[in-house]
């Protein structure tokens, strides 16, 4: 994928992505939105190193805190 970040960020929707935040953490789940400041939805989502009694409906990610995305 190429193209303008709001671009990619369409493409990628309700498919499975990796969100990787400047607290080293990551957060896997299915793309179920995003705006203009690169919040994301995901959808369910599981926090990296947790057992499957851990996974969340939904989680709402601020931009601000998000250093990748990878699909």
């Amino acid at each position: 994928m190429t193209g303008r970040p709001l671009d990619v960020l369409e493409e990628a929707l309700d498919t499975p992505v990796t969100v990787h935040l400047k607290d080293g953490t990551a957060h896997f789940g299915v793309l179920a939105g995003y705006d203009q400041h690169m919040n994301v939805v995901l959808d369910p989502t599981e926090l990296e190193g947790s057992t499957d009694d851990e996974v969340e409906d939904t989680t709402i990610i601020r931009g601000d805190n998000v250093v990748s995305i990878n699909t």
